[in-house]
């Protein structure tokens, strides 16, 4: 193929409609089809990236082995295609006039009157096309975060018209995802809010190539029929999609909907292979026709918005169906957890896992939660700052050192088992600058993670924080009986933990959830959820007897 395709999605009436997932599930049908296919996302929001964000205001901040931190829907792009992503994956307005600032002022515009057309626009087109120009992909499919009509968007659209008319014909195409809202006072769909949308996108000079309608109902013939004769599509490409019991069975809905098909016809690209979705399939099978059923306790202190944990749940779901277990996540918010009523939080769970975050807020919860489930045998997963709960809590507990903390929490602490890095002390910008992107780690032998990961010795994963396990501390740990099993050979920082006197106690300072997908589910999670499974039927077993 000699020029890279480029698909745009937009979308309209209300945001929180799916872009990423029907982005994401186009991306699977036609990777599946024998196309090298990728997906960027441009954010409208004027932070640089979603690092400095609160994980209510925009779910979590996901991380790539490159060390970009980007919008949650990267995540997905990686867990349907299992292909990694980059910094050029994730673009938003800060980065863009950043970068055009910059350019200012080294004088790289000879004086001129910069302006968003032609420079912020320009800067935009040159982000959409540097993974087209790489040579590596078939097809680019670019998703525009946003609304069509925010105020926010308008230069990100401008930039498609333009790109668009550059590329010239069956080189670009848009999809425009919309929502047909029900009525139930009416007991009717209603079309009009999609015309709208589809208009104001007309009025910035592009034409919608696809519909794709979000619907809680069954988009009937005459509905279609009225759509593309009113939003000026052809009658196959008003693709409708309906809500889905899970996102993994949207790829499936869009394929039986034709979009794949569609897509490729206005890109003149050979739709004659089917997609090869067996692996899929067998995924979605044992995803949804589980044996048995765990409760897993995430212990964390942003549980009112899930968002917050997505990559979390989304390994679940891949464990899951790798042991063929419905996984329960219980949310426990760690700030309501204290020494009165831990008992009852903790009560009827398989699994204890103790999540990432930052701050001091909450962090005394999560250490009674370690607690908990170090005392009563219960499988325990500790994520980063999880990982340093259970270091906190193992030196208050068993090393006798009952004022340990990190100096995150406490700076006066006089037993710093969890403090900065030397490099960090002086920092004071808070984007970018933690230790973040794939860090090797090297396994011990013999241990639990030495055989979680299939015997490898040397490990990838990626990470997001900024304080470390405090390596004068080690010594004493070890004798009492906590094992360093997995260590950054080229810092020495420790990187995993683990209690070879329990069933399964492992606290990792790198994320794994981030490198789980739906061909690869992450090791560490599927082991997570075996020892769980193993945990309720001993439960079980002993109740009976």
């Amino acid at each position: 193929m000699s020029q890279t395709k480029y698909i745009f999605v937009t979308g309209g009436v209300t945001s929180s409609l799916g872009k990423g997932i029907i982005a994401a599930s186009l991306a699977k049908l036609l990777q599946a089809r024998g196309y090298k296919t990728t997906i960027q996302k441009l954010d409208p929001y004027i932070n640089v990236d979603p690092g400095t964000l609160n994980p209510y205001e925009h779910g979590e901040c996901y991380v790539t082995d490159d060390g970009a931190e980007t919008d949650l829907d990267l995540g997905h792009y990686e867990r349907f295609l299992n292909v990694k992503t980059s910094q050029a994956n994730n673009v938003t307005t800060g980065r863009i006039y950043q970068s055009v600032i910059e350019k200012e002022r080294r004088g790289e515009f000879l004086g001129k009157t910069v302006q968003v057309v032609p420079h912020i626009t320009n800067e935009i087109k040159e982000r959409i096309q540097l993974l087209g120009n790489s040579g590596e992909y078939d097809i680019i499919i670019t998703e525009i975060g946003g609304t069509v009509g925010d105020i926010e968007s308008l230069p990100y659209i401008e930039a498609v018209r333009q790109l668009l008319w550059e590329l010239g014909d069956n080189n670009g195409i848009v999809i425009h995802l919309t929502l047909v809202p029900f009525l139930s006072a009416a007991g009717e769909l209603k079309t009009k809010p999609t015309q709208h949308s589809v208009k104001t996108l007309m009025e910035s000079g592009i034409k919608a190539d696809i519909l794709v309608c979000r619907t809680e109902h069954e988009i009937s013939d005459d509905i279609k029929d009225k759509l593309a004769l009113f939003c000026n599509v052809k009658r196959e490409a008003v693709i409708q999609s309906i809500d889905a019991s899970t996102i993994y069975d949207v790829p499936i809905m869009m394929q039986e909907e034709g979009l794949d098909t569609v897509a490729l016809q206005k890109l003149a690209l050979s739709d004659d292979k089917a997609p090869n979705l067996t692996q899929w399939n067998e995924f979605l099978h044992r995803h949804k026709h589980p044996k048995n059923e765990i409760n897993i306790g995430l212990i964390g202190k942003y549980v009112e918005l899930q968002d917050s944990y997505k990559s979390i749940l989304e390994s679940f779901i891949h464990a899951g169906a790798v042991n063929e277990v419905r996984v329960q996540v219980r949310f426990i918010h760690s700030e309501h957890i204290n020494k009165n009523n831990l008992e009852k939080m903790m009560n009827g769970l398989d699994g204890v896992l103790v999540a990432p975050g930052f701050g001091e807020r909450g962090v005394e919860g999560k250490i009674q939660a370690v607690r908990y489930a170090r005392e009563n045998g219960i499988p325990f997963l500790g994520i980063c700052l999880g990982m340093q709960m259970a270091v906190i809590e193992y030196a208050r507990n068993l090393l006798g050192l009952p004022h340990a903390n990190s100096t995150e929490m406490d700076e006066k602490t006089p037993d710093p088992v969890i403090s900065l890095m030397e490099e960090q002390k002086s920092i004071t910008n808070k984007g970018g600058t933690m230790r973040l992107g794939a860090w090797d780690c090297d396994l011990k032998d013999d241990s639990l993670v030495h055989k979680i990961y299939g015997g490898a010795s040397s490990i990838s994963e990626r990470h997001r924080h900024r304080y470390e396990f405090n390596n004068q501390y080690l010594e004493r740990f070890e004798e009492a009986g906590l094992v360093a099993s997995g260590i950054n050979s080229e810092t020495g920082l420790v990187e995993i933990v683990e209690l070879p006197t329990h069933p399964w106690f492992i606290g990792v300072q790198y994320h794994p959830e981030y490198k789980s997908t739906v061909a690869n589910p992450h090791p560490l999670f599927v082991g997570f959820v075996k020892a769980a499974l193993k945990h309720k039927k001993q439960q079980t077993n002993a109740s009976m007897a």
